[in-house]
């Protein structure tokens, strides 16, 4: 197929080179630098989305956020009439609501995972619309991206953009309690590799095996696989949707423990660290948050 892909900067590189076997891909960015490792790899590069959507048979666009959308698809009218429209960021549900409201070929299609499993293809994906015929075609498109026992099918937008918020929910509370157990470990004289080491048999055991690295120094947070900047906009995604929702009143409805691994993350986001690994909120000498 032809296909337009808007948004190629970490992620949306990683997607969209797994489909140039198979696609005639034409792709734009905002920033026009970062279409070259695509273009280098036989992507054409359009000047402007309208460019790229002109003789696309399938659109897709991995943009920063909900309002990046608004103001490239929504606003401008882009998406062709019939042609579906298979949209990336992440983003919230009542996003999802109101861009399928918008375009009704609209899929949301959120993947979960970082830059490493995108390069191997192993990421999870979610591909929500109620159109099944759409959704097995879309399914079809993006396999090469997923593990196939993590490509999953669901009935709206809606669905997919919970499934994502609810996987960076964890990502990032569990990322928050690892920095509170590191602290715990110093204060009580056990080193960091220790720390990790009996981390080892309990909850936080998986954000303790991927993030061990940065801990121990052996990977440096610049240019990281998942930015402190977006894990900060995703949380703030989540906290909007309980908030709409009037959930407050339930157990955890306010999302205590999410609101403290913001904190941690606007606290390194303000020192200048917001385009690092969110891992930085990990390291020595990490801004404290006053809470």
């Amino acid at each position: 197929m032809r296909i337009a892909f808007l948004g190629t900067g970490r992620m949306g590189t990683e997607l969209a080179l797994h489909l140039l076997p198979d696609h005639q891909l034409t792709v734009w960015n905002r920033t026009a630098a970062r279409t070259s490792t695509l273009a280098e790899a036989g992507a054409a590069v359009a000047d402007s989305p309208a460019d790229a959507v002109a003789d696309a048979d399938l659109v897709i666009t991995s943009l920063f956020g909900p309002e990046a959308v608004r103001e490239t698809v929504i606003a401008a009218g882009l998406i062709p009439a019939g042609i579906p429209w298979i949209d990336t960021t992440t983003v919230s549900p009542e996003d999802a609501d109101e861009f399928a409201e918008s375009v009704p070929t609209y899929v949301g299609v959120p993947v979960i995972g970082t830059l490493g499993p995108a390069r191997k293809g192993s990421l999870g994906v979610y591909v929500g619309t109620p159109d099944a015929s759409l959704r097995e075609q879309v399914l079809e498109v993006v396999a090469p991206w997923a593990d196939p026992a993590r490509l999953t099918g669901v009935d709206s937008g809606r669905k997919a953009a919970t499934g994502k918020l609810l996987a960076n929910l964890a990502l990032a509370i569990s990322a928050q309690g690892l920095r509170e157990a590191l602290a715990l470990g110093e204060a009580a004289g056990a080193s960091a590799e220790e720390t990790l080491d009996m981390l080892g048999s309990t909850g936080l055991a998986f954000i303790a095996g991927m993030k061990g690295a940065f801990v121990r120094g052996e990977r440096t947070t610049e240019g990281g696989d998942f930015t402190a900047d977006a894990i900060a906009k995703d949380a703030r995604l989540m906290i909007g949707t309980v908030t709409a929702a009037d959930d407050s009143t339930r157990p955890g409805g306010d999302l205590p423990a999410l609101r403290g691994a913001l904190a941690s993350l606007d606290a390194e986001i303000a020192a200048g660290h917001g385009d690092d690994d969110f891992s930085t909120i990990l390291l020595p000498g990490a801004e404290p948050t006053g809470e």
